[in-house]
């Protein structure tokens, strides 16, 4: 029996009788004898990856059909397989994995990488292996990228061991075969909030404060091994410290001096931060918070003294004024135009406030006799 079968440009066909492979059929018009319908032909696209479960069988045992019809890539442990096809990153083939790649229509071509050797990816290549298929399950991710923004400082770690220190920019490694795991740190200062804390004062005051220290990162590898959470740690010894500052004080010596207690408090955490590559910039007291009858003495406190300030200010008001007028009349005393003066003025005051004014005059006096009567300027 005669079988004729066509296969397309864009197609390969696999040839099996008995169970075994007999030719791999390229494009055109096919004729072949089967008397006892023994044979069978397999029909596959010839672009892109050759999935059969023939394609280990032909390249393993028909070396000379997979020649010039398909290429077949096994990388091994500790190596990753990248097809090009047409130039253009296709595929990435895990360890022990095996692809088989048509290259019949299409430029393949093949590059075995030694990921122990070679476990970071420049720009380039991280650019263009991230939209490669993965051969071989694309979980977990053959390839870690790791971000780090402008003004941070970023830690790569394989399998928990510190391996790098990068900048800021965009980072790959490869995750074949380890666990690739990223830390960045924020090298600008960052506030931490320290919340109230119940403290008695040295005078038996039991009041509460909160604070606000800026934290700085000066060396991301210290700050990472040194502490496990460097944030908390600068949190629990400004704790400490403010306890310390405060309670060696009097409500008064708190109150009147922040500034003494504030320094205080930084110069012990500085000194108790040690080199775990951070730094506090900066620390201060932001609120007191005290009970509410200690609020309301101190209030009573604070009227008391305002009120004794204004009467010492208004007493001394007085006495200036009184001293002024003394002087005044001693000077009226020695001089009597002065005096007259200060009766005009005085009688000019007067006047404004009168809205009418009737002068009778005796006959023949005239306004300059009322004038000549009413002031009367003579020489000291």
């Amino acid at each position: 029996m005669i079988k004729s079968v066509v296969i397309a440009e864009n197609q390969r066909g696999l040839l099996i009788r008995d169970g075994r492979v007999i030719t791999v059929l390229g494009p055109g018009r096919h004729r072949f004898v089967d008397w006892l319908n023994r044979a069978r032909l397999e029909v596959y696209p010839a672009t892109g990856l050759f999935q059969s479960p023939w394609a280990d069988i032909v390249a393993k045992q028909h070396p000379e059909l997979a020649e010039g019809n398909f290429v077949s890539v096994r990388p091994g442990e500790g190596e990753v397989g990248i097809v090009r096809v047409d130039g253009r990153t296709a595929y990435l083939v895990r360890p022990g994995m095996s692809a088989h790649v048509w290259n019949v229509l299409e430029d393949v071509t093949v590059e075995t990488i030694d990921v122990d050797a070679q476990p970071k990816l420049d720009k380039r290549q991280l650019a263009a292996f991230e939209t490669a298929t993965i051969v071989g399950g694309a979980v977990p991710a053959p390839i870690a990228a790791v971000l780090v923004d402008q003004a941070e400082a970023g830690l790569v770690f394989f399998d928990g061991e510190l391996v790098e220190s990068v900048g800021p920019g965009r980072y790959g490694y490869w995750q074949l075969g380890r666990k690739v795991a990223a830390r960045t740190f924020d090298m600008r200062p960052q506030p931490v909030e320290v919340s109230a804390q119940e403290i008695l004062t040295r005078d038996r005051v039991s009041l509460r404060v909160t604070l606000t220290a800026f934290v700085q990162v000066a060396d991301a590898r210290q700050a990472a091994l040194g502490v496990p959470d460097f944030q908390a740690h600068v949190y629990k010894l400004v704790q400490f410290a403010v306890r310390e500052a405060v309670g060696g004080r009097t409500l008064d010596q708190l109150l009147n001096d922040r500034e003494a207690v504030d320094g205080e408090i930084v110069a012990h955490v500085r000194a108790e931060l040690g080199e775990i590559g951070v730094r506090v910039t900066q620390l201060g007291i932001k609120d007191v918070i005290l009970p509410g009858d200690m609020r309301e003495l101190l209030n009573k406190v604070v009227e008391a003294e305002k009120v004794a300030q204004a009467n010492l200010i208004r007493r001394r008001e007085e006495t200036a004024a009184t001293r002024s007028l003394l002087n005044t009349a001693k000077l009226m005393e020695d001089n009597p135009t002065l005096l007259r003066l200060k009766e005009l003025e005085a009688l000019e005051r007067v006047t404004e406030k009168i809205g009418r004014i009737d002068l009778h005059t005796g006959a023949g006096a005239g306004l300059g006799g009322v004038l000549d009567q009413l002031v009367s300027l003579k020489s000291a």
